[in-house]
């Protein structure tokens, strides 16, 4: 069967930053190959429960998609299956929704081992509620966008063995996140210096990556051009040596089995010692994009790290930098305005880097006996110089750095 490729996008939401989320939608359909025919955002509190649009609006998507030559549906919601399947009853058409796109969009990209079996995972753990009614949506697509993965072998006919592959997945992902979590506490254990790249998908992390260490990580202007993480030395710091890693982007809506299933490979940059928080300043949603990225920092227990805020893309910016700048100040980030492009002020970001980690320091604490997590938490991410015993917890003296 040919695949498919007109689509047509629908939002049903009354939210002021609607608008900003269909635009997103866009550029996700875009980024898995389709082309986009049309839009519609239906302005209502909450989705129909049955159809997710209300069925004045379902009749004239119908009239659009007969003369437009559509043959897909994308929601800017996760969808239930049956959601799904009426509104595909209504249009005529393939229905996929947000989670499916992004979904299938990771499939594609994922070249290690470990991401493959990550996006496996995801697929299978959103399918498996779904499969009443959802294995004739997929049959329906045929082939290309929303079958890639696990729906090319028809898993999701069988629901044990889907749980059987959920928990195979599981156990390999686990090996992967030990072997992950020895090779950190031997990069910990010889005095390595660890920073990461975190920002919102597209802010020009894996170029920012390319330009500081001389590497040539792939980058695009696009969606999720980088899911593998990667590790690459800061180049031109003398005197000491900084490990650099940039992984997946994040994003608005993030579902959450994604969140789950990259949760061992975000660990990679949330462990390291200091993060560099990209942000794109000629996008005019940045403030709201960085409000998406802190916001999933803190439900990774990860922003309580020092963090530096790279305003990138200044060559490109109109938008007016003082918000960040505000923040930043009330945060205690220190702010970098530069181009990874052009390389402008990443000379400055590097000095920066080489203060940070030149400064080191000693810092002790004690930890109440009972607080497991806050102990295992400072062996797992600070090199540890001494421990001792007391009357009211144990004393841990660990390397820090200031600067």
């Amino acid at each position: 069967m040919e695949e498919i490729r007109n689509a047509i996008l629908l939002g049903v939401s009354d939210r002021p930053d609607a608008e900003a989320s269909m635009a997103e939608l866009e550029q996700l359909s875009e980024t898995a190959g389709l082309t986009v025919k049309g839009v519609l955002l239906q302005k209502r509190e909450r989705p129909d429960p049955a159809t997710y649009i209300g069925a004045g609006k379902s009749e004239e998507m119908k009239e659009f998609i007969e003369n437009h030559e559509v043959h897909l549906a994308v929601a800017n919601a996760e969808l239930t299956a049956g959601q799904i399947r009426n509104l595909e009853d209504r249009l005529d058409v393939a229905v996929i929704d947000r989670t499916m796109l992004i979904l299938d969009i990771f499939a594609g990209r994922a070249r290690s081992s470990e991401g493959r079996l990550q996006v496996e995972l995801a697929q299978l753990k959103y399918r498996l509620p779904r499969l009443a009614g959802l294995g004739e949506s997929l049959s329906r697509l045929g082939g290309g966008i929303g079958t890639r993965g696990p729906g090319e072998t028809k898993l999701e006919t069988d629901r044990r063995h889907i749980r059987r592959r959920i928990k195979a997945l599981e156990e390999a992902l686990e090996e992967v996140k030990q072997h992950r979590q020895t090779t950190r506490r031997g990069r910990l254990k010889g005095g390595k210096n660890t920073a990461a790249l975190v920002g919102y998908t597209n802010a020009g992390k894996s170029t920012l990556l390319n330009r500081l260490c001389g590497s040539d990580v792939y980058a695009e202007n696009q969606l999720f051009a980088t899911l593998d993480p990667t590790v690459r030395k800061v180049e031109g710091v003398q005197g000491i040596e900084i490990l650099l890693s940039d992984t997946v982007g994040f994003l608005r809506d993030l579902p959450h089995t994604l969140i789950d299933a990259f949760r061992s490979t975000l660990e990679e940059s949330l462990s390291a010692d200091l993060l560099l928080l990209v942000v794109d300043a000629a996008d005019p949603e940045a403030e709201a994009r960085l409000g998406v990225v802190r916001e999933l920092l803190h439900d990774l227990e990860a922003d309580q790290k020092p963090i530096f805020l790279i305003l990138n893309k200044i060559d490109a910016a109109t938008e007016d930098l003082a918000p960040f700048y505000a923040e930043a100040s009330r945060d205690k980030m220190k702010v970098f305005p530069l181009s990874a492009h052009t390389g402008e002020g990443c000379d400055r970001l590097k000095e920066a880097l080489l203060s940070h980690f030149a400064g080191e320091a000693e810092k002790t604490v004690v930890i109440p006996y009972g607080d497991g997590a806050a102990l295992a938490a400072l062996y797992r991410d600070r090199v540890i110089l001494k421990r001792e015993e007391t009357e009211d917890g144990i004393r841990i003296t660990y390397r820090t750095h200031h600067s």
